[in-house]
């Protein structure tokens, strides 16, 4: 273990994560004088001062800890002669550098439920009391030391940024699954948004493949070690195991996708499993298996900086989801859906499809912003994943995966930015393919059965502006499957590229098994006479939006008159 993480029953911090977790049930402060005297805080303060050793010319600083907790302590009592000998702006500058030290940590607490109806109605006042009583030290220091009240406050998540509700579930747990039972399914979350987090890694590489043997075979970890999501993916159950020092992506995850209640787990054998965070994983990269004795698809992602980055865990959920949809006959599409309410009364609902960058979103935005007055509401259905499915009439609908949106920062527009800004989660907002989660739409909502008036190729390598409906099923089912686009260097690829049916996250596992879907789904739009065409993004050539905004326009005018 690194010698620098700090590790006991009640509180863990990992300084190369940027993790910090609080427990209650282990320990709680009731006041400032019990925080002051707290080891956690003690350990804290030793690992600030080791931070601070060979950088800091502040006197007190190099005391060690044992003398500046006694320094606090003294400050707390009016003890002046205890502490005189420290320059008083030296000790405000060193109680702030303390402070930011700790606050630029992802802080989570944990609070365990134990079936207490009381705890679940109480546990955010419980974290709303610690905040508290952090900032009360901090000021309270403040204010003594330099001699009068403060009078501009900021009221800062002084104590944590997030809190959790854990529970144990009895789930219907085949036997090679018994060393999940120990491990914590999160029952509630409170999240402080904008929640800003940071990560090691701010690009997903490859693809995930399959492999023969059981990940959950190789699964050791320990119940304080790892917690559950589970989630509802679509009308998939999945059990998003994880490892503690993946907590900015556990948190993410309550803005993707909905968190199942007990009434969904309890009895329950989950369609999906992920194991995130595993020590060893076969060449250290991403692999899953489908469990064919238990019908469920188990995925493991390796313990390592690269995969930090969120679209590692989003990615391998919608990889294990949609491999259940194609081998139950259903055609998973990496796209965006949207259910537009125009002027004149009509309701048209369009489907956006391709790669990553090739312009779903974009299209969507300069849809909005051609509009003028004709388009009265824009609901988001899903935003990267759903499916195409077939009733028991043979007709057919769509449904999405998630209740939220993981876009690129620079895709959006100020307003989308700004007006989402206090249910955002941020991730490294100050980088390259910088990233927010904003909350989309129900669950409910999302996986009901939508019909399909519009799908379109979001064509981000051709040079022609506006929009080009197929009326040969060769030529369109060609476009559509051979996924070709230029990368704009979201992923780890670069030019032009082809993906099968331009999803790596299950089609590409499976070709042969989804090349009958897509004819199926084919035939049927084309026999329905719905719209199946490309709109020209430029995305990958033109760095202005004035090409895709005269493409939005034709969109508009065939939506809008049609």
């Amino acid at each position: 273990m690194d010698k620098s993480i700090l590790k006991s029953e009640d509180f863990y911090l990992n300084p190369d994560r940027q993790i910090s977790i609080i427990d209650f049930n282990k320990n709680y402060v009731n006041n400032i004088f019990q925080l002051v005297n707290s080891k956690a805080l003690k350990r804290l303060v030793r690992l600030y001062l080791e931070n601070q050793k060979h950088s800091s010319p502040k006197h007190l600083e190099n005391q060690g800890a044992d003398i500046y907790i006694s320094t606090l302590k003294a400050i707390l009592v009016d003890d002046k002669p205890n502490y005189s000998q420290f320059d008083d702006d030296e000790i405000l500058q060193s109680i702030e550098d303390f402070y930011s030290f700790y606050r630029a940590y992802l802080r989570i607490s944990v609070v365990n439920l134990h079936n207490s109806s009381i705890v679940s109605k109480e546990f955010i006042d419980i974290d709303e009391k610690f905040n508290e009583i952090v900032i009360q030290l901090y000021r309270t220091i403040e204010e003594k030391v330099q001699g009068f009240k403060t009078n501009t406050f900021r009221q800062v998540n002084a104590g944590t940024n997030a809190s959790i509700l854990t529970q144990s579930i009895e789930w219907d747990t085949p036997a090679k699954y018994n060393s999940l039972k120990s491990i914590q399914f999160l029952n509630t979350m409170m999240l402080k948004p904008p929640l800003m987090m940071h990560t090691k890694s701010n690009k997903r590489e490859g693809t995930f493949t399959a492999v023969d043997y059981n990940p959950i075979d190789h699964f050791n970890g320990e119940r304080d070690e790892w917690f559950c999501y589970p989630a509802l993916i679509g009308e998939s159950l999945a059990f998003i195991y994880f490892h503690r020092d993946y907590f900015v992506s556990g948190l993410a995850l309550a803005n993707l996708f909905k968190l199942a209640d007990t009434s969904k787990i309890a009895g329950q054998k989950p369609d999906l499993i992920l194991l995130f965070g595993m020590k060893e994983t076969e060449g250290q990269v991403s692999h899953f298996h489908h469990d064919t004795e238990n019908d469920i698809w188990v995925g493991e992602v390796p313990y390592n900086d690269k995969t930090t980055y969120f679209g590692y865990m989003k990615k391998m959920c919608l990889t294990l989801h949609n491999l259940h949809m194609i081998y139950t006959g259903n055609l998973p599409i990496h796209g965006s859906m949207v259910r537009i309410s125009f002027s004149n009364g009509k309701h048209k609902t369009v489907v956006f499809f391709g790669d990553s960058g090739a312009g779903k979103s974009e299209s969507i935005e300069a849809l909005q912003e051609v509009a003028d007055d004709k388009i009265n509401n824009i609901e988001t259905i899903f935003d990267d994943m759903g499916s195409f499915s077939f009733d028991e009439n043979g007709n057919i609908y769509a449904q999405g995966t998630e209740t939220g949106a993981f876009v690129r920062l620079d895709d959006l527009s100020n307003s989308v930015a700004f007006n989402n800004m206090d249910r955002g989660v941020y991730l490294n907002p100050e980088l390259q393919n910088a990233r927010v989660i904003i909350p989309a739409n129900i669950h409910k909502r999302v996986i009901e059965h939508h019909n399909i008036d519009m799908w379109v190729y979001a064509n981000n390598y051709d040079n022609e502006i506006g929009l080009h409906r197929f009326d040969d099923i060769n030529q369109a089912k060609n476009t559509f499957v051979s996924g070709k686009r230029k990368a704009l260097g979201t992923t780890d690829e670069v030019g032009m590229t082809t993906t099968f049916f331009s999803n790596p996250f299950g089609p590409v596992q499976e070709p042969e098994k989804t090349q009958p879907i897509i004819d199926k789904v084919f035939d049927k739009l084309f026999e329905d006479n719905i719209y199946v065409g490309e709109i020209y993004t430029h995305l990958g050539n033109d760095k202005s939006k004035d090409s895709l905004n005269e493409s939005a326009k034709e969109l508009l005018n065939e939506l809008y008159n049609n």
